[in-house]
């Protein structure tokens, strides 16, 4: 009997131990969700950043790092079918609103972390759009910039890319934004960076990363009815090409068997040093007279 209770006691003390560390979410009567942890040490990380230029091997050839509500490694064809996703919803935003449907979507796959960030999972918040003294609707809170802040909670995905407009068009210090051309994207990206958006300073950066590396300036194009090339990749030259690169102060090394001719050099000289008269070192080169040049090269063997 003894050794019942002992198991007993054991047994609840391991089913308490497990939950102790487990994440809740808990919802208001107005719609108000709050996301708490029970452990302490497990704060969850916020804030957006980017860099969409490394990768690491993968099956699709790379991968992004986007960090939103939380640090989401994301397979590229993951950033390609969240764009394939929202590119019309963006192109029609542009249309009525006059952002570039490059920056939105830049912004929706940096903030949300291609729509796998947990911001964007549970309050189908796309832009890190943080409640404000004017927001009536549902919320939800996470440690950001300070712990639990509140953010906007949407009831569906398009409803938070149309706040996201409005939420730039209704305040005044996004107005200079609307002067620049319509698919001037990187004075967008240098913008909204200057107008506070975001206190990254590498943001301009990394949305610019985002459309040249998905092409997303297409989608301006579209709806301004231009023609689209898409940026043409810079030739690799010899010096850059890891085949034929050789590092500035090393010589390159002449093949085995042969001389290249140095500054000074006179076919005797040359003959003497590799053991040579100088009618044998000319029929090994078919040479028919005795002038040389810098950098020429001579079979000696």
């Amino acid at each position: 009997m003894l050794k019942k209770i002992l198991a007993l006691i054991v047994l609840s003390s391991f089913l308490l131990s497990c939950g102790t560390s487990k994440s809740r979410v808990k919802t208001s009567k107005n719609g108000t969700a709050r996301t708490t942890r029970t452990s302490r040490n497990s704060k969850p990380s916020i804030r957006t950043t980017v860099d969409s230029k490394t990768g690491t091997a993968s099956s699709s050839g790379r991968t992004e790092t986007l960090e939103s509500t939380s640090k989401t490694v994301v397979y590229a064809e993951v950033v390609k079918a969240y764009i394939e996703q929202f590119k019309e919803t963006a192109k029609d935003n542009m249309k009525r609103h006059g952002i570039p449907a490059s920056i939105t979507l830049a912004q929706g796959i940096l903030e949300s972390g291609a729509g796998r960030g947990t911001l964007c999972q549970s309050a189908n918040n796309h832009f890190g759009i943080k409640c404000h003294n004017d927001w009536t609707g549902p919320k939800v809170y996470h440690d950001d910039d300070s712990e639990q802040e509140c953010f906007r909670k949407y009831s569906d995905p398009a409803d938070s890319y149309n706040d996201h407009s409005l939420f730039l068009t209704t305040r005044s210090r996004y107005a200079a934004l609307f002067k620049l051309d319509k698919d001037d994207y990187e004075g967008w990206a240098h913008g909204l960076k200057a107008a506070g958006y975001a206190t990254d300073p590498k943001y301009p950066a990394k949305l610019i990363g985002l459309i040249q590396n998905y092409d997303l300036a297409k989608y301006d194009a579209e709806v301004l009815n231009k023609k689209y090339t898409a940026p043409t990749p810079k030739p690799q030259t010899q010096a850059s090409a890891p085949v034929a690169s050789v590092p500035a102060p090393v010589k390159q090394q002449p093949a085995y068997g042969t001389y290249t001719v140095e500054k000074g050099d006179t076919l005797y000289s040359i003959s003497k040093k590799h053991n040579l008269t100088v009618d044998e070192l000319m029929k090994l080169n078919g040479m028919s007279g005795n002038s040389l040049s810098i950098g020429q090269v001579l079979k000696i063997k």
